[in-house]
């Protein structure tokens, strides 16, 4: 499989934000991982799930929604402690810089996350109502979207435990105030961390086939 991967900085709101940018041949579309409040885009899983999606026929833009700076200070966390909105627009900026790389140019675009992240994606999706095609959230927090989520008219995935009752309750709470369709799938055992054997396969093979019918392979 010919592959073209280089590391990047995406301007993002008067700071730099780091990045991998991967594109397979004949890629589906591209898939914007966003990181940096529960994990690290340089952690292994989040390499996992990259590599698992480059499988499956998707480019990755995984990037660090703060700058290299900010990534160094102790103070950054869980979705309350930090501006999820200035997220948001980077997340939006994010975008805006890789539809306009020669190697991804007209690929439909999907934002994932987990945890809070996902919380992120909705609220840049929120404002990319024709920017991105779907949304991904993989044991996500989307209640953290606020109000946002009654402007999110992209089709959503939601990927849940269905073992965690109180997760399962969250997402379809926050489902029901979406403006778009959306999707709910239970993958036992899912973390955030994919840390449970074949898990992370079962996430992504479950994403692959969903987004079959949105963005179908072409190669």
């Amino acid at each position: 499989m010919s592959v073209i991967s280089q590391m990047v900085s995406v301007p993002a709101d008067r700071v730099t934000l780091p990045g991998e940018f991967v594109v397979p041949a004949s890629s589906r579309a591209t898939a914007v991982l966003a990181y940096g409040l529960h994990a690290s885009p340089q952690d292994p899983h989040v390499r996992s799930v990259a590599d698992e999606l480059h499988r499956a026929g998707f480019a990755t833009l995984v990037t660090d929604l703060f700058s290299e700076t900010e990534a160094q200070r102790s103070d950054r966390g869980e979705g309350q402690q930090v501006d999820l909105a200035l997220l948001g627009r980077r997340l939006v900026a994010a975008v805006d810089w890789v539809t306009i790389q020669p190697d991804a140019r007209g690929l439909p675009v999907l934002l994932c996350g987990s945890g809070a992240e996902a919380a992120v994606a909705l609220l840049a999706a929120a404002d990319l109502p024709d920017g991105v095609s779907a949304v991904v959230s993989c044991d996500g927090q989307p209640e953290l979207a606020g109000a946002a989520l009654e402007r999110v008219r992209v089709p959503v995935l939601f990927v849940v435990d269905a073992e965690e009752p109180q997760s399962l309750s969250a997402h379809q709470e926050a489902a029901r105030r979406l403006a778009g369709p959306h999707t709910l799938r239970e993958v036992p055992g899912l973390t955030r961390r994919f840390t449970e054997p074949g898990v992370l396969q079962r996430a992504v093979h479950t994403i692959e086939e969903w987004c079959e019918e949105l963005v179908p392979r072409t190669g």
